[in-house]
């Protein structure tokens, strides 16, 4: 039986090195907070996020944004609203992470408040950050089957069992909707029957049918872990890295986790399904992540179209349309 992680174990685990495109192995480098007022003060936090059932790349995340605070703030406590601000306003982020960055210092702060480390949380007057709604950009077809021969050849590079399956990964992404982090710790022990048991964001189990013949066949024959490292399984980064120097342009593993989406939605029209499949908890989310097809949304042009007026009073709803040209398309 194995011994439950402390935070402090959590706060410090080490990620593992990745792999890039020629092979070589690197390991990234985050800003830790390491001056003693704020290594005891994290570690206290991790505790507390742990005994919250956070998970550790959620208690890594929350630790990374607060190192970049460290770097400029000798003293947790003693933060002001201007410094959070400075580190907010500095980066070139994107919304959601600027947004991220904002919910760690709430919360690091609403914990020390609660505590009684400090009277007034210099987290109240942050502004709120407003994320743009995004649409959906599923992989195509291509990308998918360009990934998958750049992620054979990588393979037949290396060494008999030197690099892991990237091509298994890929597959996953799209054909199971997988997240990256949700990728790197596909076990053997979570199939069963056809099912793939995932567990999501916040500890949330689902399953997930397997129809890919490579997908079936190599959790079958697999022992632990399907991408082993170490004592445990490859990191989420190390997942995500190898999956976009597979794909070509700006394609990713998350724009897989898209194509699925949009795939499962047209052949069911069912949003809820698509949902649970991906883990979501609201339609809302799962809506960003399905393009319409365009055969629903042709059809509501000309829904919309059969009753436009016409010169002799009447209307084309009694002057039934001709079929949708095929002109242009492809076949």
């Amino acid at each position: 039986m194995t011994t439950p992680a402390t935070a402090a174990e959590v706060a410090h685990q080490r990620p593992a090195l990745h792999l890039v495109r020629d092979g070589h192995s690197q390991e990234p480098s985050h800003p830790t907070p390491e001056r003693e007022g704020w290594a005891e003060a994290v570690e206290r936090y991790g505790t507390w996020l742990l005994a919250g059932g956070r998970s550790p790349g959620t208690i890594r995340l929350h630790r990374h944004y607060l190192g970049l605070l460290a770097r400029s703030v000798t003293d947790p406590w003693s933060a002001t609203d201007e410094d959070l601000l400075s580190v907010l306003a500095s980066a070139s982020w994107k919304a959601e992470t600027r947004k991220s960055c904002r919910s760690v210092f709430a919360t690091f702060y609403g914990w020390a408040l609660a505590a009684g480390r400090i009277t007034r949380s210099p987290a109240v007057g942050l502004p709120k950050i407003t994320v743009p709604s995004r649409t959906a950009r599923p992989a195509p077809l291509e990308a998918l089957r360009i990934g998958l021969e750049h992620a054979d050849a990588w393979q037949r590079q290396a060494q008999r069992g030197e690099r892991p399956r990237v091509r298994l990964m890929l597959l996953l992404a799209a054909y199971a909707g997988l997240r990256c982090v949700e990728v790197a710790a596909v076990h053997h022990d979570d199939y069963s029957d056809g099912l793939l048991y995932v567990t999501g964001k916040g500890g949330k189990r689902r399953a997930v049918p397997l129809e890919h013949p490579e997908l079936v066949a190599a959790l079958d024959a697999c022992e632990g872990y399907l991408f082993p490292w170490q004592d445990g399984h490859v990191t989420p980064g190390h997942v995500t890295r190898l999956m976009s120097n597979m794909l070509p342009d700006h394609w990713t593993g998350h724009t897989l986790r898209h194509r699925f989406a949009t795939e499962a939605y047209a052949g069911t029209r069912d949003l809820l399904a698509v949902g649970q499949l991906l883990g979501h908890s609201r339609p809302e989310t799962t809506q960003r992540y399905v393009r319409l097809p365009t055969d629903a949304l042709l059809a509501g042009v000309r829904s919309a179209a059969t009753n436009t007026p016409m010169p002799d009073g009447g209307s084309t709803s009694n002057h039934p349309l001709p079929p949708a040209s095929t002109h242009g398309q492809k076949r």
